[in-house]
C-alpha cells in the first residue's frame, strides 16, 4: 500500500507501518489511529479505502511529514552554519553535534577511523 507516496509493508499491524512515514514514530502512530478510531491491531492489508483516506486526510492535516519535514530540518541546519553557530559549525565538519565525546565513540560520522596499534604480529609472507 501507498501512504503519502512511501510504499508501507501489508502484513504489519497498523501501528508500527505507520513509523515507515519520516516524521511519525510509534506513540504518533498510536495517536493518529486512535484520532480516526482505527484497531490498533489491524493489518495495513486489512484496511478498507475509507480508512486510509481518513488516515491519509489527519496526517496531511494535523503533521509535517517526508519531504515537507525533511526540508524544514534542512533548512534549519542550513541557517544554523549561516550564522556560524557551534551546532553549524559542527553540522560543517561532520561532527557530532549534541554535545558527544569524539575521543572515542564517534567512529560513524567520523568516517570509521581506526587509530589502534596492530597486534605487533606481521604477516608471514608467502614464498
Amino acid at each position: 500500500m501507498r501512504l503519502l507516496g512511501i510504499n508501507i509493508p501489508d502484513n504489519k499491524k497498523s501501528e508500527y507501518a505507520l513509523g515507515y512515514l519520516y516524521g511519525i514514530g510509534h506513540t504518533l502512530a498510536v495517536k493518529i489511529l486512535t484520532e480516526t478510531k482505527i484497531d490498533l491491531n489491524k493489518r495495513i492489508k486489512d484496511l478498507n479505502a475509507d480508512e486510509v483516506r481518513k488516515i491519509q486526510d489527519y496526517i496531511e492535516k494535523h503533521y509535517k511529514v517526508e519531504g515537507e519535514l525533511r526540508q524544514i530540518v534542512k533548512s534549519n541546519i542550513s541557517r544554523l552554519k549561516d550564522i556560524q553557530a557551534y551546532r553549524g559549525v559542527r553540522h560543517m565538519r561532520r561532527l557530532p553535534a549534541r554535545g558527544q565525546r569524539t575521543k572515542t565513540n564517534s567512529r560513524t560520522i567520523r568516517g570509521n577511523v581506526r587509530k589502534t596499534a596492530a597486534s605487533g604480529k606481521r604477516k608471514v609472507e608467502l614464498k
